[in-house]
């Protein structure tokens, strides 16, 4: 059904009151250079070691995010890493004198890991294999030298589990994949205990009571169905899980794996599901839990970490506060700030004298003051479903008749989050209006919301977005006539299923590694995502049974319809959206005589990590929606 037969009303409420009121201008925000919202940080990432003497932390070397140390109250920081083509993504400490990280090739995801001790000495590659996919199944916290990791080396669909030296990279594989295993979990000891299994659409937890035992079936549930292990009990016999068996939400609970029965509900919550459950394993305690209403909440069941947040808390006013990272001991804590105008501070929190030093701004140069409010919104859809999302006005300037940047997710079985967004503050402090949703299909709000998405690519998860833009324009906030909309991933697919399926909203279009051709989509996933492809029929379609239905929801037959400007960005390397996907597009698009700019990156794969690319796309970005929205732009950018 297009959007011009539909006549239904809709109705919208605002989460927080007077939102509606908030429109005059007081004083303009200076146009911030784009490179401060997308250069490499300071300093982040910072991890303590376990004996709570050193800190590590990412910092630019030749631009790219490299490892450093520095022991608490020393000046001295050494560099233990050489990384030139690729910012290292991730790390941890290994004992007091090792550190893991990771890296892939030119964002291929294949990712190898590697160790160096903490004064940059003894370097290795510890899994030197081309074309293998390493992740870390435990990293054995009591255990200085080895740790266990998962590797799809033997097949490329399948993780067998290795234990592994991180000095030398000797590494015995302790548990082969018969072929359906998409999951494996330890017990306080590094004991592998449980597998979970797939047959595409069914899910099975196996468990066993020790590592020379076999493994056997305890549930089965269909994919739909969540019972999502999140650790043992500190006297390693049942698990605490993630669970919405027998309810909508997702709760927390205790599970009996043995008897295959639920023991005991630890917190649930009435509007959102419920994922996160956080304990001391000095103490062997459970302190709490967080989830997300529209931020980030908590509840605190722990007396002594209640005492330390509200501390915390009062200390570092106006802002949300995050335990990061902690010693062994449990005496002292890493600490960060968020908020959605600052991407935050680093604390280092000593719990005994309840001493708090700053170590760093992440991103001094940008001025918390100066950037924009993300406030968030509800709206009812045209069939009655409520969208939560957020509204992002520019600074100083009155919220009427505005051009608009529509910036739906990536997933899309993901949610949006409250906090702060470069890409939605570069917008806003460029005159936009910036609006995101969590369209149908969005995690986190009940299993019913996320299952009204299936088969509804280009359907009523697009419609959604388009209900949104007209909230906007009934509401006088956005201008008509200066609509446009930008994403990634999923967000680049909606970007171009909005131009092709509803053509009339949007003044021009930004398509970040989009899907543009559910066909060739489905033939070009990782071999690792295969397990999952009948479970993705299922809640996309089926390229057989379903494949008028993925026709029409596919943006490259349909280019016809496309009437603003397009431009499109893709790594050359990415593979969960193959180049392809952004080749079809431009292809059809100049056999119609369009001339669509489009942006390739021979060293970047689902998204650019390198910081000079991200200045290239983003500084062409800003040109194009001034060009198309009249937004502003650096001059720098308009040559």
């Amino acid at each position: 059904m297009s959007l011009k037969s539909l006549t239904a009303l809709l109705f919208f409420t605002l989460v927080l009151s007077g939102f509606a009121q908030n429109t005059k201008a007081t004083e303009q925000a200076p146009l911030i250079p784009m490179k401060d919202f997308f250069k490499n940080p300071e300093q982040r990432s910072f991890q303590l070691s376990p004996d709570g003497k050193y800190l590590a932390f990412l910092k630019p070397y030749k631009n790219r995010l490299n490892i450093h140390v520095q022991k608490i109250g020393e000046d001295k920081i050494v560099r233990v890493t050489n990384s030139t083509e690729r910012d290292i993504p991730g790390y941890l400490w290994k004992g007091n004198n090792r550190l893991i990280y990771i890296k892939d090739t030119k964002g291929d995801e294949n990712f190898r890991l590697y160790g160096v001790d903490k004064d940059g000495k003894n370097p290795k590659d510890l899994t030197p294999f081309e074309k293998v996919r390493v992740g870390i199944v435990d990293d054995l916290e009591d255990n200085p030298e080895e740790m266990l990791i998962q590797m799809n080396k033997r097949d490329p669909k399948v993780f067998d589990v290795f234990r592994i030296n991180v000095y030398n990279g000797e590494m015995t594989k302790i548990a082969e994949n018969p072929g359906n295993i998409t999951g494996w979990q330890t017990d306080h000891n590094g004991k592998l205990r449980i597998a979970i299994t797939t047959d595409g659409v069914n899910n099975s937890i196996l468990y066993r009571d020790n590592e020379n035992d076999k493994f056997r079936k305890i549930i089965t549930t269909n994919f739909k169905q969540t019972l999502s292990p999140l650790f043992f009990t500190f006297d390693n016999k049942n698990i605490y899980a993630s669970s919405n068996l027998g309810r909508d939400k997702a709760a927390i609970v205790k599970y009996d794996l043995v008897n295959n029965k639920e023991l005991e509900v630890i917190f649930e919550h009435p509007e959102v599901d419920v994922y996160s459950l956080f304990y001391s394993k000095k103490r062997k305690k459970i302190l709490g839990v967080s989830y997300t209403t529209w931020k980030r909440e908590y509840k605190i069941f722990d007396e002594h970490r209640k005492n330390i947040m509200k501390d915390l808390e009062n200390k570092l006013p106006g802002y949300e506060v995050v335990i990061t990272s902690k010693n062994k001991n449990e005496d002292k804590f890493l600490v960060r700030t968020y908020s959605d105008k600052s991407m935050g501070a680093y604390y280092l929190y000593d719990v005994p004298t309840k001493n708090l030093t700053k170590l760093v701004d992440i991103s001094p140069w940008l001025n918390e003051n100066v950037m924009a409010e993300m406030k968030p919104v509800t709206y009812k859809s045209r069939d009655g479903l409520t969208i939560h999302g957020y509204l992002t006005l520019p600074v100083g300037i009155k919220a009427k008749n505005l051009p608009v940047v529509v910036h739906p997710h990536g997933g899309p079985w993901a949610r949006d989050h409250w906090g702060f967004n470069p890409e939605v503050q570069f917008l806003a402090n460029r005159g936009y209006a910036v609006l995101q949703m969590n369209f149908r299909g969005s995690t986190g709000y009940g299993r019913k919301f996320w299952e009204t998405s299936f088969k509804q690519w280009g359907k009523t998860m697009q419609d959604d977005i388009s209900d949104g833009v007209k909230w906007l324009i009934g509401k006088g906030i956005a201008n008509p006539n200066k609509i446009g909309i930008y994403g990634g991933s999923y967000g680049g697919y909606a970007t171009l299923a909005g131009l092709t399926f509803s053509p009339e909203l949007y003044a021009c279009g930004v398509d970040y590694v989009g899907v543009s051709n559910l066909f060739t989509f489905m033939k070009t996933i990782p071999p690792y995502w295969k397990p999952y492809l009948d479970m993705l029929h299922e809640m996309v379609g089926d390229p057989k049974k379903d494949s008028l239905l993925l026709y029409s929801a596919s943006p490259v037959f349909h280019v016809d319809n496309i009437k603003a400007p397009l431009f499109i960005a893709q790594g050359a390397n990415d593979p969960r959206v193959n180049k392809d996907e952004s080749d079809q597009m431009v292809k059809a698009l100049k056999a119609k005589g369009i001339d669509v700019p489009y942006m390739v990156k021979d060293n970047e794969g689902h998204g650019f990590r390198n910081e000079e690319n991200r200045f290239d796309f983003y500084g062409k970005m800003e040109k194009f929606f001034a060009k198309y929205l009249g937004g502003k732009a650096e001059n720098s950018n308009l040559k």
